[in-house]
């Protein structure tokens, strides 16, 4: 045995080096102290690398730069060069199919990202872009390594600029476990979604101290941007969980309903679930009347297959649905309103979550269900001032742009607006159909008896007698389950408890469904 210039190598020493490259490995492994894992154990948190076991498929993880160490200098940190620089990247697989992944380890340098740290990111998002796989972000950091100066801000630079440059082309997923504050937060609001631990996770842009020196209002870290107030009321956050396993375990199985890339379509699943399973169960769920309110979520579980799904946004803008589920094995997007919360009226929320949703499944060749029951617009100043007009526009613009396979169901109320709005026939659904409860009309019978039969009713003797017979006159005429299907507005009126049967034939047939858009660098969409 030689080396390259012909001189002669011991195979002891070639012993030595492997065992000493174990012992580096086995230290990056470890990471810098048992006191500093101890310290990550105390918070309830996992380390980046239990995190990443409990992601992927065991065993199934390669590590890039394992043994990647900072060059800075200053402030101390040319006698602190930690193996990994504080993160871990590389890739495995979930379920079989590859995923790519980095994982802020907290225990070195609380996370922060450095220069080095940053290019290890850059590198592992440009190899998941181009081996067309998605892209798993453990996040737990405290920002910028502000040791580094300028050269911190610079890779947070480029990070944004790669989760732009793979939207819509491979799917992106955040999960916050521990905190992520000031620009850092900018990336996961970049990605296709976010999830987020209760206690352990949260995001803000400008911490508790700052807000309290500038405002006076005082506020805990979980108070300004834990995981209920991100599911609950800013909407950046689409799932919350109470611990880690869980939350990694949902991620699995998102990832298990989305394709690779924009080039794939999503994996299809086995089911034993009957194609021509009838719902008998759904004449008892909707009420004929109105004015009734019931839930929606039961009618998704009766159609889908063996009732499970994933519910995107559970606890923002509740008077929408967006759910992930499967028809005959093969994923959809379900979007529905809920009649159990402001009636399933659309506002302003309703309308961005459900854009963004729609959005996300026609960039990801998922088909889109649309179940109506929209009584219109909600009405108020808040609404008008708020700019309704604006982000209505959003849900409206997301539909007419989406070309994957588009059905409609319309369950009972479809007024106004808001009925052309959710993916009518007008806007381009493929196939519209209607349940014999459905009411498709400009507005609801009582205010159009008012609006148009209103001189007729102030000069009645009985005007509250003739109002009841004006509303039943214009019920008949014009808001008979009937009159959408004689003018073509709908393809066909269906007996409910056949609608997952429908549903399934019309995807089969949509399958190939091939349609372009006018050729553009991209649209402008309302903002």
């Amino acid at each position: 045995m030689s080396n390259l210039e012909g001189a002669p190598v011991e195979a002891s020493d070639v012993r030595g080096r492997v065992a000493e490259l174990h012992a580096i490995r086995e230290q990056a492994r470890r990471g810098p102290s048992d006191r500093a894992t101890e310290a990550q154990k105390a918070k309830g948190k996992l380390t980046a690398r239990e995190r990443i076991d409990l992601l992927l498929d065991p065993g199934s993880f390669n590590e890039v730069e394992p043994l990647r160490r900072h060059r800075a200098t200053g402030f101390g940190l040319e006698a602190k060069k930690p193996y990994t620089d504080g993160v871990i990247t590389g890739w495995g697989t979930v379920e079989g199919r590859t995923v790519f992944v980095y994982a802020h380890d907290f225990r070195i340098f609380g996370g922060a990202l450095g220069e080095a740290h940053a290019t290890k990111i850059h590198k592992i998002m440009d190899k998941a872009i181009s081996a067309g796989a998605p892209l798993v972000s453990l996040n737990d950091g405290a920002g910028a390594r502000i040791q580094e100066g300028v050269s911190a801000l610079a890779g947070y630079g480029g990070i944004f600029q790669r989760n732009t440059r793979a939207s819509g082309v491979i799917p992106q997923i955040s999960v916050m476990l521990g905190p992520c504050a000031g620009g850092a937060a900018y990336s996961p609001a970049l990605t296709d979604f976010v999830f987020m631990v209760r206690e352990t996770s949260q995001m803000f842009i400008t911490g508790p101290d700052v807000v309290q020196a500038v405002t006076g209002e005082k506020v805990t870290q979980n108070g300004l941007g834990g995981a209920d107030v991100h599911a609950e009321t800013s909407g950046v956050a689409h799932f919350a969980y109470d611990d880690e396993e869980t939350c990694l375990e949902e991620v699995r199985f998102l990832l298990s309903m989305l394709p690779q890339n924009n080039r794939e379509n999503p994996p299809v699943a086995e089911s034993e679930d009957p194609v021509d399973r009838r719902g008998e169960a759904l004449l008892d769920l909707v009420p004929a009347d109105g004015n009734r309110p019931y839930d929606m979520r039961k009618v998704i579980e009766e159609l889908v297959d063996d009732g499970e799904s994933l519910e995107v946004h559970e606890r923002w803008a509740t008077n929408i649905l967006c759910t992930l589920a499967r028809l005959d094995g093969q994923v959809v997007g379900i979007v529905a309103n809920q009649p159990q919360s402001l009636a399933g009226v659309l506002d302003i929320e309703a309308s961005e979550k459900a854009a963004r949703f729609i959005q996300m499944c026609d960039a990801f060749n998922i088909p889109i269900v649309t179940l109506l029951d929209v009584p219109g617009f909600l009405p108020g100043v808040d609404q008008e001032h708020g700019g309704i007009i604006r982000h209505g526009a959003k849900l409206l613009y997301a539909y007419c742009n989406a070309t994957v396979p588009r059905i409609s169901v319309i369950l009972r109320k479809a007024y106004g607006g808001a009925y052309i709005v959710m993916d009518s026939q007008s806007i381009g659904a493929d196939l519209t159909y209607a349940w014999p409860t459905n009411e498709i009309a400009v507005m609801g019978a009582e205010g159009a008896a008012n609006v148009i039969f209103r001189k007729q009713i102030a000069e009645a003797d009985d005007p509250e007698a003739m109002r009841a017979r004006m509303v039943k006159e214009y019920k008949s005429e014009l808001m008979h389950p009937y009159y959408a299907a004689e003018r073509g507005l709908v393809d066909d009126v269906i007996d409910p408890v056949e609608t997952r049967q429908v549903l399934i034939r019309s995807l089969a047939m949509l399958a190939a469904k091939h349609a372009d858009l006018p050729s553009r660098k991209h649209g402008n969409p309302p903002q």
